[in-house]
């Protein structure tokens, strides 16, 4: 087979780049300190220089922003903070022209309580859509049905007057889970899915996905908090019978269209994989998130911090491979709208963030798979400098602020987690120049601009040969003129190196190989690994300096 029919078997989606936008935090057209869909637009050909072929956009729809837009009153309405659906069908042509399409967020677990469907299925014990959310009896003492402890903290469970039942909320109590046992609700959310493929969407990134399916029978989990709480995500996610659910989703959605669907599956085993994606699963990606956690040996405990190595990292990343090798493909990601900065994340090490962003942008940019960048992670962002807890807005971020009380830390050891894991990192202002606000916004920006944007910004970065903008432009290109970073195998090198993180590409005779020093130190390599190939850069043979990658092909 030809490296030209290679190329030709893979969909768009396996071929292109993906960016996130968090709309809120994008750029403002209308002077209010929130984004726009319309600031989207007019940044299409700042994407487009970046090779992006699939623009993921976090959820736009009408909304009371309890969990900026993850709280769904109405699934067929823009929120007007972002504009109109005018403004959509905007973006979606205007995307079109430039070879990029619009992937919706699709938020199907739970809706707003705000909801149509929520406020009836309240209001009585015998109306139409009772049965659309999980709905439960008080114990005999009065008290929530389990102990499970939502995934932002404080109980699962919300006591309703009207039905004088506990409602289940895996996240904010805002946010009640559905249903997905009823077949009305399922056909509910695929009509939704539907219609935006009638609007020319791309694909669909799936929300929360692996709490769908809730367990037949609720009991109390084991106590793992000093709130005398369990984990909600230990019960639920991932119950046997889930992928007969996507399987239908599937059918009903995907099948027939030139689109793509990821979901978001917290929990799922890099073994479990083959059962999700290609042939025999049900979606077309997979955001899978061992290497997130590895910092906290996956625990969503934030103040748990643990010691980890870069063979520990390296080691769920080769298995994420590994799995989607020969069935399926895989969305290589670093960072999204819920984890901190990866230059902050992914070092235990010293050293400028405009190099560790190059460490992180060489791997992610030459591995096997989708590409999957979040807005400001090409510019080499940092955590932001908070110093109150009274500063953040995401709503998760304070609550694990009170529950590392509880375990005892002290004011400054809570805080210091909610700096280093806050989800409000990634979701300050895109940093287009060193005016004021950073050129997100004639207004009062919603959350504050990063204190560094004066020097780390797009205009600053556009005029620097050497920025990380530059360097993610560059490997984007590189990306484009050699097939084998695109379709060829994956393999790693130097498996036991602490410092380097190595792998090659394989396509025909074609063959790349990519070297990222993770470490402060200088690191050495055999040459052997790279016989026969040049690098892109001047490097020095053999040798790594401090934080340097090197990709040659």
């Amino acid at each position: 087979m030809t490296i030209v029919s290679e190329l030709n078997d893979l969909a768009w989606w396996q071929k292109t780049i993906a960016y996130e936008v968090y709309p809120k935090s994008f750029l403002d057209t209308a002077g209010k300190g929130t984004g726009t869909l319309a600031g989207i637009t007019q940044k299409l050909d700042y994407l487009q220089k970046l090779g992006v072929g699939a623009l993921w956009i976090t959820p736009c729809y009408k909304s009371p922003m309890v969990d900026n837009g993850y709280d769904v009153a109405d699934y067929y309405h823009i929120d007007p903070s972002f504009g109109t659906m005018a403004d959509m069908d905007e973006l979606i042509a205007r995307g079109r022209e430039r070879g990029i399409r619009v992937v919706m967020d699709l938020v199907f677990n739970h809706t707003s309580e705000e909801c149509a469907w929520f406020v009836e299925s309240c209001s009585s014990r015998e109306n139409d859509k009772a049965d659309w959310y999980i709905w439960r009896d008080a114990k005999p003492d009065g008290s929530a049905p389990t102990n499970w402890r939502s995934i932002f903290g404080g109980s699962a469970w919300e006591w309703c007057e009207e039905r004088q039942q506990f409602y289940l909320h895996t996240f904010a109590k805002q946010q009640p889970d559905l249903n997905w046992e009823n077949p009305e609700v399922r056909k509910a959310l695929f009509d939704i899915a539907n219609f935006w493929v009638g609007k020319g969407v791309g694909g669909f990134r799936i929300d929360a996905i692996t709490y769908i399916k809730k367990p037949s029978v609720f009991e109390d989990g084991d106590v793992d908090g000093a709130d005398g709480l369990s984990a909600v995500h230990a019960a639920t996610a991932n119950t046997p019978g889930i992928l007969d659910f996507l399987h239908e989703f599937k059918a009903a959605v995907r099948d027939g269209h030139d689109i793509f669907m990821v979901g978001e599956a917290n929990g799922v085993d890099a073994s479990e994989l083959d059962q999700w994606v290609g042939e025999r699963g049900v979606f077309d990606m997979l955001f899978e998130f061992s290497h997130t956690l590895i910092p906290m040996h996956k625990s969503e405990i934030w103040c748990r911090k643990v010691d980890w190595t870069l063979t520990d990292l390296k080691r769920v990343l080769v298995a994420s491979q590994e799995a989607t090798a020969k069935n399926g493909w895989y969305p290589a990601f670093w960072e999204n709208h819920d984890q901190p900065r990866s230059t902050v994340n992914y070092f235990q090490c010293d050293g400028s963030l405009a190099k560790k962003a190059k460490v992180l942008g060489t791997v992610l940019l030459t591995t096997r798979g989708t590409p999957f960048l979040f807005q400001g992670e090409e510019l080499g962002y940092g955590n932001a400098p908070w110093r109150s807890i009274d500063e953040f807005d995401d709503l998760s971020t304070r609550n694990q602020y009170e529950f590392a009380l509880g375990e005892g830390f002290d004011e400054a050891g809570a805080l210091a987690a909610c700096v280093r894991y806050s989800r409000d990192n990634a979701r300050t202002p895109m940093q287009w120049d060193a005016s004021e606000h950073a050129g997100f916004s004639v207004g009062e920006p919603w959350l504050p601009v990063h204190d560094d944007y004066e020097a780390c910004n797009v205009a600053a970065q556009e005029a620097n040969a050497d920025s990380p903008l530059a360097w993610y432009r560059r490997l984007a290109s590189l990306r484009a003129e050699h097939p084998v970073l695109v379709a060829g195998d994956w393999n790693e090198l130097m498996t036991d190196d602490e410092q380097v993180f190595a792998f090659e590409r394989r396509l025909g005779d074609a063959r790349a190989v990519t070297l990222a020093n993770f470490s402060n130190k200088q690191a050495a390599y055999d040459p052997a690994l790279v016989k026969g190939l040049k690098p892109i850069t001047q490097t020095t043979l053999g040798e790594l300096q401090p934080l340097e990658s090197v990709v040659f092909v």
